[in-house]
């Protein structure tokens, strides 16, 4: 049995969609079970505070690493403890697989501006992330690999062999799928799988599903492109930055100098003078 931990500020965020469809199902199998915990108890203080302003001044708000850390030691937790971060790698269905073969799996949910980087450091022995984009909270990412995990285990999916022809298990972008009535609106279906010859429509799907993957790959490809373009972009306002640093470092260390050399100079004229130019 996987047991799955959500420690969240919202508790009740959970009790509806896991009680639902594929995640009900699983949890009926007993193949997986849910233990959401909510953060404000682990708390010491009578208005149950998670959050502080953050050192340094600045926008927003910080959760409080000590909840967090309290949480996860009351429930034993072991590896992995994800925390759901914007920083964090993408998720991907290796990662599912990886945490359906496992037998507990920790989500530590932010919210507000930030989560002190203690929890992260030294919590947490990953960060995950949907991609790149910012929620209101991570409660919504959690629950997003909770349902891509638990569909996997044993008693979730009635129909095994559809989760196997599911994109990215064990291939890439599935074939398109079509149902009644076998036209809509103008639309047919194609005639290939309507024509009752399943090597055809074997063949056709395989060449559908390669078909969409590579469409997929070149959007990524020109996605990844263009991130580099932004990476290249922050990396080179980054170098400016530490240029004009650097520059008013070295700036200010030459009019130290120079205020040093004069205050020498003046010293030894003193030094010097004769002692009516004193009086």
């Amino acid at each position: 049995m996987l047991r799955i931990n959500l420690v969240t500020i919202f508790p009740d965020f959970f009790g509806g969609p896991l009680g639902l469809s594929i995640p009900a199902k699983a949890a009926a199998a007993g193949a997986v079970a849910y233990r959401v915990v909510d953060l404000r108890d682990f708390t010491h203080d009578r208005h149950r505070t998670v959050d502080d302003y953050p050192f340094g001044g600045g926008p927003g708000m910080v959760m409080k690493p000590g909840p967090f850390f309290e949480a996860v030691e009351w429930l034993g937790a072991r590896a992995p403890i994800v925390l759901l971060s914007p920083r964090g790698r993408r998720f991907a269905h290796a990662d599912a697989i990886r945490f359906a073969h496992g037998s507990e799996l920790t989500l530590l949910c932010g919210h507000y501006k930030d989560i002190d980087e203690r929890v992260a450091q030294h919590l947490a022995t990953e960060e995950l992330s949907l991609g790149d984009f910012v929620l209101s909270g991570g409660e919504p990412a959690a629950l997003a690999i909770v349902d891509a995990t638990v569909r996997l285990l044993p008693g979730a999916m009635s129909d095994v062999e559809s989760a196997r022809t599911d994109s990215f298990y064990d291939r890439g972008i599935s074939a398109p799928s079509y149902t009644r009535p076998a036209e809509y609106r103008g639309q047919p279906v194609p005639e290939v799988l309507v024509g009752g010859d399943h090597a055809k429509v074997a063949a056709w799907r395989e060449a559908e599903s390669l078909r969409r993957t590579r469409e997929a790959e070149a959007r990524d490809r020109a996605g990844w492109r263009e991130r580099e373009a932004q990476i290249a972009q922050r990396e080179a306002a980054i170098a400016a930055a530490e240029e004009a640093a650097a520059e008013k470092a070295a700036k200010k260390a030459r009019a130290k100098a120079a205020r040093t050399r004069a205050r020498a100079r003046d010293a030894a004229r003193a030094r010097q003078a004769p002692p009516e130019e004193l009086a």
